[in-house]
């Protein structure tokens, strides 16, 4: 979940297994893993070759219109994403943002549509095909493995509380989507995207670039329209940065609103779910369905009485009107010339549309606790990972982080023939949580990154919400030296456990920049609010053209 770190972890395209998808039909009939092509053997697609898609650009509540109106189902509809999987994710630009389809979904969509024509309909999801990324368990015949080769064929015994949620509010599970292998929490020197099961994801907006990660894939297919909407998780810019370089909107959330029970952790203190989405309103309306209180996540408890029961009642396009943001220069701008000359641009389009605009805010402790987070992150790694395996059915695969380490050794020309595994081994050193190292670690980054960081900073400036680019243009994907680039504005929400969100701010040689939103916790209404406004006065998304490079001329 975590690409600060993912920064600091790097990898390559390769030759894999997953599964083969061929047409609607072939996609629920194919259940084990085929080898493909090498990835690099893979061509690249020309836009003229991308067919057009029905479906494309549509949102939830036009979806919802067309199984309302009978021009659709949720069955048709699923259909209609499995076709463009098969499209674009397995043919055509070969995105490789999927790692492998519900044998059930079209099972599931049919009972909602028998649902729907007895009168009951859940709600907004009811029907709709959401990719989950593949560190989300499911107790179905999907497995959940990080994208690593050693937990292949792994089931948990139940779902992820999330998952469940989903379930219940009438989505479609339609999938499960590539990402940087175990969150990038592998390699000091990894490509964001690349993972033992699925090889490198590509960029749709130019397929020689980088999606970054961890939720590389829930970002391609997202951006790519082979989904309805989809689901990432973060432990430090998973969903943010691929939001970025997808043309997305991204939201991480205060830690707490939405349990990680079933999900493959990094760290207790930082990690979550969120949505990944095209508008603010869905959004809006997928975090809806995914928040909610666990007895099995002690951290969703204190979101008693805060969080909300509906997000979409917060899409005002007023909402930017009288807003207090305050521009976050330290540590944030300076890195990018394009990142900065689009959100200074949008930073003159909030004032026209009524924001109050404190310039500068900085955050005085920006940059100063990247160290602590890294402790803590090896720490909880550990001792969350290892948790997470020993509570797995019973079976031969890896139950320990040293396990993984040795598989990993065994199986070093599929696992490990771009990177290696310096995190893990770094990982494995550490010792208990009751350590003072650990403990001395933890309270400086929260009290760094909370009273002294972003409370601290809108408490001076009477903010609303504070202001960065969320990070550059997406980078070359780099095989060799692996990821490179904008650090972005993800840390200090990310160990603060506070929420942000990113949203499509412009272009730069047809690659998209967004601008993040991100403010104290539990103030996902505000900051919905204010990304909403931005949304529908700009209006900078647009659909990816699956150039095969950036547009340079």
């Amino acid at each position: 979940m975590d690409d600060r770190c993912e920064e600091k972890t790097r990898g390559r395209l390769d030759r894999r297994r997953f599964f083969t998808l061929g047409g609607a039909a072939g996609l629920l009939a194919m259940s084990r893993p085929v080898f493909s092509l090498p990835a690099r053997a893979l061509p690249l697609a020309a836009a003229g070759e991308v067919p057009s898609f029905e479906l494309d650009e549509l949102t939830i509540a036009d979806l919802q219109k067309r199984m309302e109106s009978g021009q659709d189902s949720a069955r048709s509809i699923t259909e209609k994403y499995f076709g463009r999987i098969e499209a674009l994710d397995r043919r055509g630009p070969a995105l490789r943002s999927v790692l492998e389809i519900n044998p059930d979904a079209l099972a599931i969509a049919e009972k909602l549509d028998a649902e729907r024509k007895a009168g009951k309909v859940r709600g907004p999801l009811h029907g709709i095909p959401i990719l989950l990324k593949d560190n989300i368990g499911t107790a179905d015949r999907m497995t959940t493995t990080a994208g690593s080769l050693a937990l292949q064929g792994s089931v948990p015994s139940s779902d992820a509380f999330l998952a469940a949620r989903l379930r219940a509010a009438g989505a479609v599970l339609l999938g499960k989507t590539n990402l940087s292998e175990w969150a990038n929490f592998r390699s000091t020197h990894s490509s964001s995207g690349w993972s033992g099961r699925g090889g490198q994801c590509r960029n749709p907006y130019a397929l020689d670039r980088n999606p970054s990660g961890s939720s590389s894939g829930s970002g391609a297919a997202a951006a790519s329209n082979l989904c309805a909407v989809a689901v990432g998780t973060e432990t430090d810019g998973s969903i943010v940065s691929p939001s970025n370089n997808c043309g997305l909107v991204g939201i991480k959330p205060t830690l707490g609103l939405v349990s990680r029970n079933g999900v493959i952790p990094i760290a207790h203190s930082q990690d979550t779910a969120g949505p990944m989405t095209r508008t603010v309103a869905d959004a809006a309306a997928l975090l809806t369905a995914l928040a909610g209180q666990d007895s099995a996540d002690s951290a969703t408890l204190a979101s008693a009485g805060k969080s909300a029961p509906d997000y979409t009642k917060f899409l005002d396009p007023k909402g930017l009107a009288g807003a207090r943001l305050g521009i976050t220069r330290k540590g944030h701008f300076g890195q990018s010339p394009a990142a900065d000359r689009i959100v200074e641009a949008a930073i003159e389009e909030m004032k026209r549309l009524g924001a109050v605009i404190v310039d500068p805010a900085d955050i005085e402790t920006a940059g100063g606790f990247e160290r602590n987070e890294f402790e803590v992150l090896l720490y909880e790694f550990k001792a969350d990972l290892n948790s997470y395996l020993a509570a797995l059915p019973p079976s031969s695969r890896p139950r320990t982080l040293k396990d993984l380490i040795d598989f990993n050794e065994r199986n070093r020309d599929r696992e490990m023939p771009f990177f290696g595994q310096e995190i893990f081994v770094m990982a494995e050193k550490k010792g208990p949580l009751t350590e003072k190292a650990y403990k001395k670690a933890l309270e400086a980054g929260l009290r760094l990154a909370r009273k002294n960081g972003i409370d601290k900073t809108m408490d001076k400036n009477k903010l609303d919400a504070l202001v960065a680019p969320t990070s550059g243009p997406p980078t070359l994907i780099d095989l060799v030296n692996g990821d490179y680039g904008v650090n972005g504005s993800s840390t200090i929400p990310a160990v603060a456990g506070y929420p942000h969100i990113t949203v499509p701010a412009g272009f730069d040689h047809g690659l998209p920049v967004g601008i993040s939103f991100f403010g104290r916790a539990w103030s996902e209404p505000t900051l919905i609010k204010i990304a909403y406004a931005f949304e529908q006065a700009t209006k900078h998304r647009r659909p990816p053209r699956f150039l095969a490079t950036a547009e340079l001329l």
